[in-house]
């Protein structure tokens, strides 16, 4: 359930209508070929199956399924019913099996709750049952958990968006009550709890934006006191993995305050002990560690964006290993119970649906393990090219952009440039269903890897925070400006998309560049830095001060989010069209902000209107939901993608299945 709000009071009722009726033909047909291409991609690899020492698990839409592997052709037997435990329309979160397989405890979260729900099964000796086990145990307000034992759960319990509490589960005491093991004081400090990869630790990760530190509990003595590896100190943060008596250290103590491999005695964990393992060579960011018994494994990013695995053997030197070209997204599968010593993990892009492939550090080889299905493969005429654009103060920005057409063909391309910019994260590039019917619809589909984000490490987050932000906009232009330089596009069929803290930079470049782009669309948005960061009472703004400043005690920092917010920053000229999609029970961003926007937005082109050019049309998509993150429904997931696609075709006169020659007769009739 939506509510849509079209911010276009200047045209005709009869005008209006027409618009109306248009938008939702487009949004009907979209959703139809949606529909399509998911079918067509429902059987990719994904995380969403494990195994444990005799069964296989896999998770559906209503719940947790296994199969018995000692059987030569076994039926799927159903462990975990969500509607059994009251959660009918809930998502499956996270899923741990006990050390011996006796116990299966899971998260699961309502659409309209920020809290998940722990609920435990035990499991059966393989004998079918007619019916799924009955739960064990339901504790609410989960957000992390690990088994220690087979009795004892570590978990750390969730307040609104806060996670500051761990507690000791054991299924044997009367009562079954949680024991509080771990309390954080700091509030900008989020606490999570994880397992090394050998199972022999429980891990409990207490993270800020500037600082971390890490807590062991060993499994063999769940019943003992946390041990801490490294006090927290200002601007250290650090992971920890273990291997036969040692701990492997992924810390920012390496050149320019970026990720090295270091290690330390478990016994002496303390930073005096520290001792470098791994260095990764200049400009090359690690994004990921695991470490395999005699080997570490590093998942890296150059500089232009290209993917790769350093493998360090820890009693020899490291290698190097190249993933394919088109690789823009790694993530690993998690081991089971019983640890193969392989390394498992897969890769992506936007267009490009996940391919298994596994690392064997003891031969020295990396496989793919699944072929691709014909009808999964990507076109051989489809392109990958990593680009480079400098920034107003020199700064050499990666971008990267998937196209069907070589680059000199795509100047009447229509062209959707994606960004986010913000926490050390890197943008999004997972494989996207729509991204890849939009590529086969003849859209260029760029990527641009601005400063605040994280894909050239640390040191890119840092000189794009704080006031620093202001460089993001900068690269986000510089980027846009080079794409269209090399013949890729042109402002009149380009759009601008991006979510959450991207559409601060988003906002900001219509501001300052309105005529560089045609048409944005923003999901979830945040856009009122400077109002949001003077009000401490709300649920992030202290943890958050890392990233943007505090006004309310450092003018620079008023001063620096007042130059670049987007709420402050409007002004009466030619805007491009914008869809915002937001919901009213967003606990992150605040909805006043985004109505705020919207008003301001309107009165600034009202202001502005000159009757003999096209009005720019701003829409607001108002979601009934709570989560931030979008819908986990697939209906109504698939309802709101099928909104935001279309509104780019509509808004450049294009028809979804011939969208290039679209282009060229709006082009021609000067439409765009």
């Amino acid at each position: 359930m939506c509510v849509i709000v079209f911010q276009n009071t200047y045209s005709t009722t009869t005008e209006y209508s027409s618009q109306i009726r248009t938008y939702r033909s487009l949004e009907r047909s979209f959703k139809k070929r949606l529909r399509a291409i998911y079918r067509r991609f429902s059987e990719v690899p994904d995380n969403t199956t494990f195994h444990g020492h005799n069964h296989v698990y896999f998770i559906e839409a209503d719940g947790i399924y296994r199969m018995d592997t000692r059987k030569g052709d076994p039926e799927p037997e159903k462990v975990l019913c969500l509607a059994s435990v009251g959660e009918r329309g809930g998502s499956l979160q996270r899923v741990r099996l006990s050390p011996s397989e006796q116990v299966l405890a899971a998260t699961v979260k309502s659409p309209h709750r920020e809290e998940a729900r722990c609920v435990l099964v035990r499991l059966g000796d393989g004998t079918r049952a007619l019916d799924p086990p009955q739960p064990l145990l339901t504790v609410d307000k989960v957000f992390s958990f690990e088994w220690a034992t087979d009795d004892i759960l570590f978990y750390s319990s969730q307040q609104g968006l806060g996670c500051h509490r761990v507690f000791r589960l054991d299924l044997t005491s009367p009562g079954n009550s949680g024991t509080l093991v771990y309390h954080e004081q700091q509030p900008d400090v989020f606490v999570e709890v994880s397992l090394s990869r050998d199972r022999r630790l429980v891990l409990v990760n207490c993270s800020s934006k500037r600082s971390s530190e890490v807590w062991l509990i060993g499994s063999e003595a769940p019943l003992r006191e946390p041990a801490l590896v490294q006090a927290r100190l200002p601007e250290l943060l650090y992971f920890v993995e273990h291997s036969h008596g040692q701990l492997y250290i992924l810390a920012n103590t390496g050149p320019g305050q970026e990720y090295q491999v270091l290690k330390a005695p478990l016994l002496s964990p303390t930073m005096e002990h520290w001792d470098p393992v791994c260095t990764p060579g200049t400009g090359r960011a690690v994004k990921d560690m695991e470490v395999l018994q005699n080997h570490c494994v590093l998942a890296t990013r150059d500089p232009s964006g290209l993917l790769g695995l350093q493998v360090v053997p820890l009693d020899q030197t490291d290698t190097m290993w190249s993933l394919p070209q088109w690789a823009c997204a790694i993530e690993t599968k998690r081991a089971g119970l019983t640890d193969s010593g392989w390394l498992e993990f897969l890769l992506s892009s936007p267009v490009h649906p996940p391919v298994l492939y596994c690392y064997s550090p003891r031969e020295n080889n990396l496989l793919l393990q699944e072929e691709e299905r014909e009808e999964r493969r990507t076109p051989q005429d489809y392109h990958t090219t990593r680009l480079e654009a400098p920034s107003l103060d020199g700064t050499i920005v990666p971008l990267t952009v998937f196209h069907t057409s070589v680059l000199e063909e795509l100047s009447c391309a229509p062209l959707l440039v994606h960004v986010y910019g913000a926490y050390g994260t890197d943008l999004n590039m997972d494989f996207s269903p729509d991204r890849r019917l939009l590529l086969e619809d003849g859209w260029a589909l760029a990527y641009c890897h601005v400063r605040g984000g994280g894909e050239l490490g640390l040191g890119w987050h840092r000189r794009g925070r704080m006031e620093g932000k202001l460089r993001g906009v900068e690269d986000l232009a510089a980027c846009i400006h080079r794409l269209h330089d090399l013949g890729v596009s042109r402002p009149s069929l380009t759009a601008l998309t991006a979510r959450s803290a991207g559409a601060i930079l988003a906002g900001a470049l219509c501001n300052l560049h309105p005529r560089l782009i045609r048409a944005v669309t923003l999901q979830a948005p945040f856009l009122d830095v400077l109002g949001t960061m003077q009000e401490p009472g709300l649920p992030l703004t202290l943890e958050e001060r890392g990233e943007w400043g505090d006004p309310l005690a450092d003018p620079r920092h008023r001063d620096a989010i007042a130059s670049y917010c987007p709420v402050h920053n409007i002004t009466p000229q030619l805007y491009p069209s914008m869809l915002l999609t937001a919901y009213r029970g967003d606990s992150r961003v605040p909805l006043a902000g985004v109505m705020r926007y919207v008003e301001r937005l309107r009165e600034a082109i009202h202001t502005h209107l000159n009757e003999s050019k096209p009005t720019p049309r701003v829409v607001l998509d108002l979601q009934t939901g709570a989560d931030h993150f979008g819908p986990e429904d697939f209906e109504l997931s698939l309802t709101e993608v099928s909104m935001g696609s279309p509104f780019g075709y509509e808004v450049h006169n294009m028809n979804p299945q011939h969208s290039v020659k679209g282009a060229l007769n709006a082009s021609e009739t000067g439409q765009s």
